[in-house]
């Protein structure tokens, strides 16, 4: 688990980058006059919640268990971002775009180990 976590955390900027190509690509509306992530700041903000989601994970990872996740990141998630007016599905969608891109740096049982933990965070978010 400590690989994993590793591997994830030291290629953070790289997973963030490539997911959000991959997100923006999926949802160009976010990016968008009127989109939740038009404009630098906005943008910026949303690359940090990516970043921090994936941290989110690595600690999920090392624990072994998703208790860190719950407890740390998810609750009352939901509630935060429909008070700022962030669509909570975009946000499920970015997770699933963070897995792809962290989970084609890790080898196959690596990747099998560290799915289930973004699995967790998207299907809370949905």
């Amino acid at each position: 688990r400590v690989r994993i976590a590793t591997a994830l955390s030291d290629s953070e900027r790289k997973i963030v980058d490539e997911a959000s190509k991959k997100l923006w690509k999926k949802r160009p509306d976010f990016i968008s006059p009127g989109g939740n992530a038009y404009g630098q700041r906005e943008r910026a903000l949303c690359l940090r919640d990516y970043g921090w989601y994936l941290r989110l994970i690595t600690y999920g990872i090392l624990a072994g268990d998703k208790e860190p996740i719950e407890s740390i990141g998810l609750i009352g998630v939901r509630e935060m971002y429909n008070s700022l007016g962030v669509p909570v599905p975009g946000m499920a969608e970015a997770i699933r775009c963070l897995k792809e891109a962290s989970l084609a740096l890790l080898n196959q049982e690596d990747a099998k180990e560290a799915a289930p933990y973004f699995d967790y965070i998207a299907q809370a978010m949905s």
